[in-house]
C-alpha cells in the first residue's frame, strides 16, 4: 500500500470526544500540497497527541518530546537535560533496571534519545503489534520515574556522561569548538553560553535532589507531545493514549522563553591550543532565532558563500589549496541564531592571513550578488533533503514533533518550504547587510599545540564562569513535590507488560534481476516519494591495489569527482544543484562507488551526468595535484585521532604485512606520494561493465537505465584485470597487547580480535553473530551493560563479527576512561573468558531469537535500507527467500550449538589487542599482568 504523504486540508478547531480526550485538529490529504497528514489530540492534562497512519511498513514510530533542553538549565548547573536523557532509561516503578533497552531490543525494535539546547525527546521503532508495549514504557518514565532515580544510578549515569564528553568533546580534535564559541558570542548567564552536555565541574557539583527538582519542573505531560506514526489505528491509539497517559498528573505551566538580541559591540578574539594539525579560524556572527522571518535568507547566503562547490569559499579556500576544508553555515536555535565561517588551514599557517582572506571573501559576495542560479539552486537542494527527510515514519514524526514545539503547529511543513520558496536576491543583499557587513563576531582561533603565536590575534575577551561557591537560583524550583498518580485511577495492574499481537508479516521487498553485458543490477520499487536512489558499484576498491600503490582507489574516486572532458567542476556541480540531485563517489576495501540521489523527474539528466563523470574524467594535472595533496594531509592528520590511530594499528596486527588489507583504504603517506597521474589513469581503465554492479530503488523501469547502461558500453576494458588480494592473515597464540602512546590523552581506545570468518547467509558466520548478539550485539549485552551501566568506564562498548566473501574480524571496541585503562581490559578479557568457559543462558537465547526474529519487520522501510538488502543479494548471489531460511536457522538454534561456535570462535588465546592511551595508564596494564609491547604509530 502506498504511504499518504502528501497532501492536505485541514479540518480546525473542531472538537469531537474520545472519553475526555479533544480532537483539535484533523489534517487529511488533498490535491498537491505536501504534507504529513495527522489528528492532534490533547488530554486533560496537558499532554498533545499527534498520530499518522502509514500501512505502508508493519511498524510503528513513538515520539515523546519535552520542550525542555539545556536552555532551561540554570546558570552553574549546565547539563541537566542531557543527564536525563541518560537516566530516563534507567527503569521507573513498573519498569525494571536496564529493561526498557531490553524490552525494545527483545521485540526487534531500535531505541534513543536525543537532547539540543531546546528540547529533549525520546524514541523508538517497533514491530506495529508492540505499540501498547512502548506506551507503557514511555508513559511509566513520565508518570513514574523519580522513585527508582537512586544514588548509585544517579553515581553511574554521571560517570557515562563524563565518558560522553571525554569521547566526543575533550579527547575529539575540535571537540571544544563550539563550547568556546558559545562561551564567546552569548553572555553570562545566557543558557546558550555552555554546551548542551555540561561542564564537568558542574555536574560533580549536582546531586540527586537537584536533578529530581529538575525533573518535577520540566517533564510534565502539558510539556510534552507525544507523536505516534506508522501502521495504528486512530482510535486504538487514542485509548492506549488515555489508559496509560491519562492518570499522569499535571506538571507546573511551562511558557515560551525569551531572551534579548545579542549584540557585539567590538570583535571578541578567543583562541585555545589542540592535539591538531591543520590550524582553524572560526568566524561567528549573531543572527536569529529559528522560523524568524530572517532565516531562509541568511540559509541562502550561507549556501553562495560557503555551501557548495560553485561557493566563494570553495573557490578561494580549498580549490585554491590554502586550506583541508572551509565552510559557512547557519545554525538557528529557539532564541537565536549564529552565522559561521569556518577554515581549516594548512599546517604552519598563521590564521591572521586566514582571517583577512575571510573578509575580503566577503567583499568579493558584495561584488559578485546573487543571482537566479543561485536561488534556484539552493531551493532545488532544499526540496530534496525535504523529502529526504520523510522516507521514513521517524523523518516524519520527527517533522510534526518539531514543528508543534517550536511553532505550536504540526502542520508547518508547506509554510516552511513556502518561505524558502520566496526568498529574493534582495533578501539575501539585504540579511548580509543587517547581520554581517561591517558587524561585530567572535573570532576563534584553535591550534596545535605550542603554536599560540599563529592565532588570528591576541585574545581580548574571557568568558565568565561561575565559581565552586556559586549559589542558583532556585525560585522556579520552591514548592515542587513528586505527586504520582493515584492508584485507583488506573483499571488495571500497570506492573504488567502488555502482550501483543500475532507478529506482523515482514514485507520484504519484491526485486527485479538481470544482467547486461556482464553487468549485474537490481531494481526494487519505492512508489512512497517521487525519488530514486541509485548505486553504481565497481569491483575495483582497496583490495585490488597493489600494496605500493594502496589508496589509489580513494585517490581515483575523488578525481572521478572533478573535471571532465565537458564540464568543469563547478560547472557539473552546478547543474546538479539545480536539480536537487546528489552524486557522491567514494571507495572502500571492496569497491568504487557512485551513490546517486535524485527527484525521480529529474532522473534522465541525473543519470547523464553520471555518465560524464564516469565515462568522460578530465584527470587533470591540477586536479590531481590537489586530491593528493589533501590526500596525504588527511593521512598525516591520523595521528591527532584516537579512534583513527587504534583502527590503523589493529588493521595492521590483524593481516599479514604482504596484505593490502593490513594498510589502510587511504594508503599511507609513502605509497600515495609514489602515485602519479598515469597510475591514476590506468587504475581507472579497470572500471568497466564487466566489473560493475547497479542498484536502484524507485518505481522506475528497466529501460530508464538504458542511457547509464550506454555510456558503460563505451568504456573499454583493461587487458589486465585487476585481481583481489588474498585477505591473509596473522594468528595468535598468545594475548598480547600492543599500544601506542598518546600523552594526556584523557580516554584510552581499545580493540581486541582476530580475523575470523567469511560472510555466509545462513551457515557459520551468521550463527557466530547470532551467539555474539548476548555478548557484544545489542545496549543490553554482557559488555556494555558492565563495562557502561554498571561500571560507568565508558560511553559505550560492543562486539561484531564482519566479513565479505573474505575472511572478517571479529573484534571488541569502545573508547574508555583514561584513568581505568586496565579494568576496563581486565573487565573485558573477564566477560570473554566467561563467555568462552560457560557459553550463552537460556535466557540469552530466549532474548537473541525474540529480538532478531522479530527485527526484520524494520528491515525495509527506508530506501537506504532496502539499497542494503540488494547488495547483499547481489553480491553473495542470494534469493529474498534467504531471510526465511535465516528465521528458520534461528528458530532451530540451541544453547549447545551456540556454545560449540563459542568455545571455538570466542578464544581470547587466538585475540590480540591494540590500545592508544596515555603511557601512565598503559603502565598499569603492565602491573595487571598482560604482555604489552609498544607499537610507533
Amino acid at each position: 500500500m502506498r504511504k499518504v504523504l502528501l497532501t492536505a486540508s485541514v479540518i480546525g478547531l473542531s472538537l469531537q470526544s474520545f472519553s475526555q480526550t479533544k480532537l483539535i485538529e484533523k489534517v487529511s490529504a488533498k490535491a498537491d500540497e505536501l504534507i504529513i497528514p495527522y489528528e492532534r489530540y490533547q488530554l486533560p492534562n496537558g499532554l498533545t497527541v499527534l498520530i499518522h497512519e502509514d500501512h505502508s511498513d508493519p511498524i510503528v514510530h513513538l515520539d515523546v518530546t519535552y520542550h525542555v533542553g539545556s536552555a532551561r538549565e540554570e546558570l552553574g548547573r549546565s547539563g541537566f537535560a542531557h543527564f536525563y536523557e541518560h537516566m530516563m532509561f534507567q527503569g521507573s516503578d513498573h519498569v525494571e533496571d536496564e529493561q526498557h533497552f531490553k524490552l525494545v531490543s527483545e521485540a526487534g525494535g531500535q531505541m534513543n534519545g536525543s537532547t539540543n539546547t531546546d528540547r529533549t525527546n525520546y524514541f523508538e521503532t517497533l514491530p506495529s503489534n508492540k505499540l501498547e508495549m512502548a506506551l507503557w514504557l514511555e508513559s511509566d518514565r513520565m508518570g513514574w520515574l523519580l522513585d527508582a532515580v537512586t544514588q548509585q544510578k544517579f553515581e553511574v549515569q554521571r560517570a557515562t556522561v563524563k565518558n560522553e564528553r571525554g569521547q566526543n568533546y575533550d579527547n575529539r580534535p575540535y571537540g571544544l569548538m563550539y563550547e568556546k564559541l558559545g562561551q564567546a558570542i552569548y553572555p553570562y548567564g545566557h543558557p546558550y553560553s555552555w554546551s548542551t552536555i555540561g561542564y564537568l565541574e558542574e555536574l560533580d557539583r549536582a546531586t540527586l535532589e537537584d536533578l529530581k527538582k529538575f525533573f518535577l519542573r520540566w517533564y510534565g505531560p502539558n510539556n510534552a507531545v507525544l507523536t505516534v506514526a506508522g501502521d495504528v489505528e486512530t482510535k486504538q491509539v487514542l485509548s492506549l493514549v488515555e489508559k496509560y497517559f491519562g492518570p499522569i498528573n499535571r506538571g507546573p505551566e511551562v511558557k515560551k522563553m525569551d531572551w534579548e538580541k545579542i549584540n557585539l559591540e567590538s570583535d571578541r578574539y578567543i583562541s585555545y591550543e589542540d592535539n591538531i594539525r591543520f590550524p582553524a579560524i572560526v568566524m561567528s556572527f549573531p543572527t536569529v532565532p529559528n522560523f524568524h522571518p530572517d532565516e531562509p535568507a541568511l540559509d541562502v547566503l550561507s549556501d553562495i558563500l560557503g555551501g557548495s562547490k560553485n561557493s566563494i569559499f570553495f573557490k578561494n579556500f580549498d580549490k585554491a589549496q590554502i586550506a583541508v576544508q572551509s565552510s559557512v553555515s547557519h545554525p538557528c536555535m529557539e532564541l537565536g541564531g549564529q552565522f559561521t565561517l569556518s577554515v581549516f588551514a594548512l599546517p604552519g599557517t598563521n590564521l591572521a592571513e586566514m582571517e583577512k582572506k575571510i573578509r575580503e571573501s566577503l567583499e568579493e559576495f558584495e561584488k559578485r550578488g546573487v543571482s537566479e542560479d543561485d536561488l534556484n539552486s539552493y531551493k532545488a537542494r532544499h526540496e530534496s533533503q525535504v523529502f529526504q527527510s520523510l522516507e521514513n515514519v521517524a523523518g516524519k514524526a520527527g517533522q510534526l514533533a518539531q514543528y508543534y514545539t517550536m511553532m505550536s503547529n504540526p502542520n508547518y511543513i508547506g509554510k516552511d518550504i513556502e518561505r524558502y520558496n520566496k526568498v529574493t536576491k534582495e533578501d539575501v543583499i539585504r540579511v548580509y547587510n543587517q547581520y554581517l557587513k561591517g558587524k561585530k563576531c567572535v573570532v576563534l582561533s584553535i591550534v596545535p599545540k605550542g603554536q599560540s603565536q599563529i592565532a588570528a590575534n591576541k585574545d581580548n575577551f574571557t568568558p565568565k564562569f561561575t565559581s565552586a561557591d556559586f549559589k542558583p537560583d532556585n525560585k522556579q524550583y520552591e514548592g515542587l513535590s513528586y505527586k504520582k498518580p493515584a492508584k485507583e485511577a488506573d483499571k488495571f495492574d500497570r506492573s504488567k507488560i502488555p502482550g501483543s499481537g500475532a507478529n506482523p508479516v515482514m514485507k520484504v521487498p519484491s526485486v527485479v534481476k538481470g544482467n547486461k553485458a556482464g553487468c549485474d543490477y537490481i531494481i526494487t520499487p519505492y512508489d512512497e516519494l517521487p525519488i530514486v536512489s541509485l548505486s553504481l558499484l565497481f569491483k575495483a576498491g582497496h583490495r585490488y591495489e597493489s600494496i605500493n600503490k594502496s589508496g589509489i582507489a580513494t585517490l581515483t574516486s575523488s578525481l572521478l569527482d572533478e573535471t571532465t572532458k565537458n564540464f568543469s567542476t563547478e560547472a557539473i556541480a552546478g547543474e546538479l544543484d539545480r536539480m536537487g540531485s546528489e552524486i557522491t563517489i567514494e571507495a572502500n576495501d571492496d569497491d568504487i562507488i557512485f551513490n546517486v540521489f535524485c527527484l525521480k523527474k529529474n532522473l534522465s539528466r541525473t543519470l547523464e551526468l553520471l555518465n560524464e563523470k564516469v565515462v568522460n574524467p578530465a584527470f587533470n594535472q591540477d586536479d590531481f595535484d590537489r586530491k593528493k595533496s589533501e590526500q596525504l594531509e588527511f593521512i598525516a592528520n591520523q595521528v591527532t585521532q584516537a579512534r583513527a590511530m587504534a583502527d590503523n594499528a589493529f588493521r595492521a596486527k590483524l593481516y599479514k604485512a604482504n596484505s593490502i588489507l593490513s594498510i589502510p583504504v587511504v594508503g599511507t603517506s609513502t605509497t600515495v606520494e609514489s602515485i602519479s597521474l598515469d597510475d591514476v589513469k590506468a587504475y581507472y581503465s579497470n572500471l568497466n561493465l564487466k566489473n560493475a554492479r547497479i542498484i536502484v530503488v524507485g518505481s522506475i523501469a528497466e529501460k530508464d537505465l538504458n542511457p547509464l547502461f550506454k555510456g558503460l558500453e563505451s568504456l573499454t576494458p583493461s587487458k589486465t584485470a585487476l585481481v583481489s588480494d588474498k585477505g591473509e592473515f596473522n594468528t595468535f597464540q598468545n594475548f598480547t597487547v600492543y599500544y601506542i602512546s598518546k600523552e594526556k590523552a584523557p580516554q584510552s581506545e581499545i580493540r581486541i580480535g582476530y580475523v575470523a570468518l567469511p560472510y555466509d547467509a545462513t551457515g557459520t558466520f551468521y550463527k557466530a553473530n547470532v551467539a555474539n548478539f548476548p555478548f557484544g550485539g545489542n545496549f543490553n549485552s554482557r559488555i556494555n551493560l558492565n563495562l557502561r551501566e554498571k561500571r560507568g568506564f565508558t560511553y559505550g562498548t560492543r562486539a561484531a563479527f564482519e566479513a565479505t566473501d573474505l575472511a572478517g574480524p571479529f573484534f571488541i571496541t569502545g573508547g574508555f576512561k583514561g584513568v581505568v585503562t586496565d579494568s576496563s581490559m581486565i573487565e573485558l578479557v573477564t566477560e570473554l573468558r566467561s563467555f568462552h568457559e560457560k557459553g550463552i543462558t537460556e535466557d540469552e537465547l530466549a532474548f537473541t531469537k525474540s529480538s532478531l526474529g522479530q527485527a526484520d519487520a524494520l528491515k525495509f522501510e527506508a530506501p537506504q535500507q532496502k539499497g542494503r538488502f540488494l547488495k547483499r543479494l547481489l553480491d553473495y548471489k542470494l534469493e529474498t527467500s534467504y531471510l526465511e531460511k535465516q528465521n528458520e536457522v534461528l528458530k532451530g538454534l540451541t544453547s549447545s550449538e551456540l556454545n560449540g561456535l563459542i568455545k571455538k570462535y570466542f578464544n581470547l588465546n587466538n585475540m590480540v589487542s591494540v590500545v592508544v592511551g596515555d603511557p601512565k595508564n598503559i603502565e598499569k596494564l603492565k602491573a595487571a599482568g598482560f604482555n604489552v609491547e609498544e607499537i610507533k604509530p
